[in-house]
């Protein structure tokens, strides 16, 4: 039976994908694999036999990856399915931070007296603002809610230029032709009325829209950042905003100098509350969750490469090493010396480790695993019945 225990509420869309074979709960001790939304891990002692986390979402800051992978546990996340509750609120910002939506309805709901009309007639001019057909739209990162944000703004009207050098093949099939390829962000700096970013945060990523690029953008520039607040380097956002340079930022992570800016639309970390993305979330991790541990299958991997292999025996080793040379030779002499013989093998690298699937014939004894276990290069070894 494997245990999995949920440090957050998981929607039951997720958790009742776990049959009967498993025993989950927030009060679960000495779990298989954690269920995970916006809990913080790092301060958390990870327990020996913990073989995987899956984060009910994209992003992974509240999960120590490095400690992880040491440790041999494989992080997974949900890319994509929390896709279109961004993109909608993306499309929703796009039009508040331009019509002036909000500061106009706390104005008329502060309205008193009898001629409210003519209040209105007098005063609607303070709230004008353009609109986003005709306007040039720049969309940093084209992954799955990058392409889903441009193909919705350009079916408004808008011109969308889309900057990604490591736009993937199959997501280059979901863009519409229609969108244009920029080859700098200094091409999206300097040529869009708005802009949107939908990267991860990484180190070269963190604060990317800071204040050179900042300067480098049109005068009266809208931002949005729907993806990581990191992205966006908060002291120079806020002096581009009271100098003007940029007329409007919209951001789910908003920070306390922003709070009660005029021009700033502060958002409480909305992109994916909603009941379809949370639902979505939790299938998707708990279908990640289920296949790795019954079947020692990786999808969707932020710290591990990603390893899939139809079943073909009965017995299914499954190791996770560091990325150095020989090392599959060494696994094959190994488990040929126990008298276990190789049916089928799948081994993938990313960076400093690897994964290794192998279906054998042959008993693999808890003995056998130890073997493994104790090569230098091997961080884990199970066996899969």
């Amino acid at each position: 039976m494997y245990k999995i225990q949920y440090l957050n509420k998981i929607s039951a869309a997720g958790t009742k994908r776990f049959g009967d074979n498993y025993e989950t709960g927030e009060a679960v001790q000495n779990p298989d694999a954690i269920m995970v939304r916006s809990a913080s891990m790092h301060d958390m002692e990870l327990p020996e036999q913990l073989l995987a986390i899956a984060r009910a979402g994209a992003g992974v800051n509240n999960i120590p990856l490095d400690k992880c992978s040491e440790q041999g546990i494989v992080v997974f996340n949900t890319p994509g399915a929390n896709a279109n509750a961004v993109k909608e609120l993306v499309l929703c910002a796009l039009l508040m931070t331009s019509r002036k939506i909000v500061s106009g309805v706390s104005w008329c709901r502060a309205l008193t007296g009898e001629d409210i009309p003519k209040q209105i007639e007098k005063g609607k001019s303070q709230f004008v603002g353009p609109e986003i057909a005709g306007k040039k739209l720049g969309v940093i990162g084209l992954g799955a809610i990058g392409i889903l944000v441009a193909n919705a703004a350009h079916s408004l009207g808008m011109e969308v230029y889309g900057y990604d050098p490591f736009l993937s093949v199959d997501a280059a099939w979901g863009l519409s032709r229609s969108i244009r390829h920029a080859r700098s962000l200094d091409e999206i700096w300097s040529a869009c009325d708005y802009v949107t970013i939908h990267v991860p945060q990484t180190p070269d990523t963190k604060g990317m829209i800071g204040k050179d690029s900042l300067a480098k953008m049109k005068d009266g520039v809208r931002v949005l950042n729907f993806a990581r607040g990191g992205l966006v380097d908060a002291e120079a956002m806020v002096a581009a905003l009271h100098s003007g340079k940029v007329a409007a930022y919209a951001t789910d992570f908003p920070t306390a100098e922003m709070i009660g800016m005029e021009n700033v639309l502060p958002v409480p970390h909305l992109g994916a509350s909603t009941p379809e993305s949370e639902d979505n979330c939790a299938r998707m991790a708990a279908e990640e969750l289920k296949d790795y541990l019954e079947n020692g299958n990786i999808h969707n991997s932020v710290n591990m490469p990603a390893v899939s292999m139809p079943r073909e025996s009965s017995e299914r080793i499954c190791i996770l090493h560091r990325n150095v040379p020989n090392t599959i030779s060494k696994f094959s002499g190994k488990v040929a010396s126990l008298g276990i013989n190789i049916e089928n093998m799948q081994s993938k690298s990313r960076k400093n480790y690897a994964y290794t699937i192998l279906d054998v014939t042959g008993v693999v004894t808890p003995q056998a695993v130890e073997e493994l276990s104790a090569l230098e290069e091997v961080i884990r070894a199970r066996v899969i019945r």
